[in-house]
């Protein structure tokens, strides 16, 4: 199994940007799909953008052309851009890996390791 670090969130403006990472350690990191969710009070889990071991990726309709998600293989770290920041955004946001698909999957159950979370807040 993989273990996941988030750092980077905070509080920035509308209009704002934050870049998030995902530090991972254990097994092999670079052979995960690599994924960020984020879940607002009262509302379910949702996901945000992923990206294949190859480097490819795929977005949810609500950031894309705002969001920007790459990897570090050498670093084993992978990143989420944030540009253009809406209080719609603001939610708790988890990096998370699945071990075991090779296309990227936007449902929760099929990630086997979860990082702890890191806020992210905008303000209006």
């Amino acid at each position: 199994q993989v273990q996941l670090v988030e750092s980077g969130g905070g509080l920035v403006q509308d209009g704002g940007s934050l870049r998030l990472s995902c530090a991972a350690s254990g097994r092999t990191p670079s052979i995960y799909i690599i994924s960020w969710f984020r879940q607002a009070p009262g509302k379910e889990r949702e996901f945000v953008a992923g990206i294949s071991q190859s480097g490819g990726t795929y977005y949810a309709d609500s950031v894309k052309g705002r969001f920007t998600i790459s990897r570090d293989n050498a670093k084993n770290t992978v990143y989420l851009q944030m540009n253009n920041l809406k209080p719609e955004d603001t939610a708790v946001y988890y990096c998370a890996a699945d071990s075991r698909s090779w296309s990227i999957k936007v449902v929760t159950t099929v990630y086997d390791s979860w990082g702890q979370g890191t806020q992210v807040t905008v303000s209006s």
